[in-house]
């Protein structure tokens, strides 16, 4: 089951400070991945761009498997982020993993399902609003960490019952030393199971007056988030993204968020607008804000707002704002001065 909601993806600090430990400068991996570098420093990334960040770190590790583990092991539990150590301070394994179900929806786009039966728990990994398929380091990384999330709140050394991957994974050997089970690749899902007597393992870890402050925070965040989602403002900032490459296309941004262009279409429609209608939106909104930073000279401008040409930025801005550019810009200074 995939939901087709999309987010805006927070990248942790603590990614980077991981990659500083295995050796790997975070700026290779945003070179690698044809990012700017100002992604280590604004990590809020589209699925795509996630996707490229991972992929440039697996092509810069070279195999996957010991990237894998590599990666899952360096976090030190001072760098989880919030959704993260309201997990490791959970009651015990089973309270851990509801609480990494729950919160991940705050941190796209994994989004994990868990389903107890008989002596097993299954761990299926999901996409929450794409069809296109994670790179096989993230998704690697994600089902290890689920164990290392284990052995760590636990303090034993736990291992899986079976692990399933869709794509080849490097070395299996590696993994199966690692998660301490069978590897299957080429499966139809990426799943981790395990012993579910494990589940019941009280955690070391367990904070309760920790929790107490947490939990209250990430279940506002979250419900603030579900019932904030609009696909009008989903779509304007995807275009906003994209805007210096050309001009963004509905078939981009429909496949961005994992839908048919007849349904974003729809769903636009149901909202009460349109396409074209966001688009001319989402470029008025960023010249504006471009406008108002005296580094950037108007041509420089009208290519970032995915313009050909000088000259059509500047007849699109005398019907949004009745004046050129130049003098818009002029006249805003003279306001920020004053108010200053």
């Amino acid at each position: 089951m995939t939901s087709h909601t999309f987010e805006r993806i927070k990248i942790p600090a603590g990614f980077w400070a991981g990659l500083r430990q295995l050796g790997i400068a975070p700026h290779d991996v945003a070179r690698k991945a044809r990012l700017p570098l100002t992604v280590i420093t604004e990590p809020v990334v589209t699925t795509a761009q996630y996707f490229a960040i991972w992929q440039a770190y697996s092509d810069l590790i070279g195999d996957t498997a010991n990237g894998i583990i590599k990666l899952a092991t360096v976090f030190e539990t001072a760098q989880y982020p919030p959704t993260v150590l309201a997990t490791y301070h959970a009651r015990d394994y089973r309270d851990a993993l509801n609480r990494m179900a729950r919160y991940k929806q705050l941190c796209p786009p994994e989004s994990l399902r868990i389903t107890e039966q008989d002596e097993l728990c299954n761990i299926d990994l999901e996409w929450l609003y794409t069809e296109q398929p994670g790179p096989p380091m993230l998704v690697g990384i994600t089902l290890a960490f689920l164990l290392e999330l284990g052995r760590r709140g636990t303090g034993q050394p736990l291992t899986a019952r079976f692990v399933e991957f869709s794509h080849s994974m490097g070395d299996i050997q590696v993994l199966e030393a690692y998660f301490g089970c069978r590897i299957r690749t080429g499966a139809k899902c990426n799943r981790l199971t395990l012993h579910r007597r494990d589940l019941d393992r009280p955690f070391v870890s367990y904070n309760e007056e920790l929790l107490q402050i947490l939990t209250p925070v990430l279940d506002r965040s979250l419900d603030e988030q579900q019932r904030s989602r609009s696909m009008t403002e989903m779509v304007k900032w995807i275009m906003k993204r994209g805007l210096s490459g050309g001009r963004p296309d509905i078939q981009a941004v429909a496949s961005e968020l994992g839908m048919s262009n007849r349904t974003l279409q729809r769903r636009l429609t149901d909202e009460g607008t349109s396409f074209m209608h966001l688009l001319t939106q989402a470029r008025h909104e960023q010249a504006r804000e471009y406008l108002s930073d005296p580094s950037l000279d108007i041509k420089e401008v009208a290519f970032l707002l995915g313009y050909e040409d000088q000259n059509s930025f500047y007849r699109a801005f005398r019907l949004w704002e009745g004046d050129t550019p130049s003098n818009w810009r002029t006249e805003h200074s003279r306001t920020l001065l004053k108010e200053g």
